[in-house]
């Protein structure tokens, strides 16, 4: 069966029916919650639901793939950030009465799987204007080939960026990364626009205790996002 969509092979793929697979999604879901895994996808709205679809299309051209991943992008890092902890925090307004607010904590940062994670840079700036940026590249044979992290890395939360996760196993192999460099499962957060049902499955069993947040669950899920996004085979 081929799980992924605008993808070349021998022979036909095998498309699973939306009925099937949202059925097995719910349960995969409901299992990931019964185990304490902090799963969070985004909300089916009609704007969520249009941007995967022209990212998922493959007459989709490069610069409306740019435009409409970087909103979908913008998005999910969003709905990340919803899960960082914060404190109370008041603040006196322009007109001098007392607002109670909050303000996040402190220490927090990203850390990019290059190639494709790159692209979901510029929306975390955009949320967080001086947040600072590690990198990590894993080569073939699952090959750590580059790591860029905070020396204090350890102290603080974790945003890995990376839109679109198949098997799972080049995610693995960075929050191996991680917890190499001593960051606690529950100070890493997972940010993807597209996870497969087995990466998902994958992920979780490994380290249950981290969060993950994506804006879809599916086998269909763009393998070619990184070609269509920077322009380059």
């Amino acid at each position: 069966m081929t799980g992924h969509v605008n993808g070349t092979s021998a022979t036909a793929p095998v498309i699973p029916r939306v009925g099937d697979e949202e059925e097995g999604v719910g349960q995969l879901v409901a299992d990931l919650k019964e185990k304490g895994t902090n799963f969070v996808l985004l909300k089916k709205t009609p704007q969520i639901l249009e941007l995967q679809t022209i990212l998922k299309d493959r007459t989709t051209n490069h610069s409306d793939f740019v435009f409409n991943a970087d909103r979908l992008m913008r998005l999910v890092i969003e709905e990340g950030l919803n899960h960082l902890p914060f404190t109370e925090h008041t603040v006196t307004t322009p007109t001098g009465f007392r607002y109670e607010g909050i303000q996040f904590n402190r220490g927090n940062c990203g850390v990019s799987l290059c190639r494709s994670g790159e692209a979901m840079e510029v929306s975390l700036r955009q949320c967080c204007r001086c947040i600072r940026i590690g990198k990590i590249l894993i080569g073939d044979e699952q090959k750590v080939l580059y790591a860029r992290l905070l020396p204090d890395i350890h102290s603080r939360r974790v945003l890995l960026l990376y839109p679109t996760i198949g098997s799972g196993t080049t995610v693995c192999k960075a929050i191996e990364v991680l917890k190499e460099a001593r960051v606690p499962d529950e100070n890493i957060y997972l940010v993807s626009l597209f996870i497969s049902p087995t990466g998902l499955k994958n992920i979780t069993r490994k380290y249950p205790y981290i969060t993950v947040v994506a804006s879809d669950i599916t086998s269909l899920y763009p393998n070619h996002f990184s070609t269509s996004y920077f322009g380059a085979v």
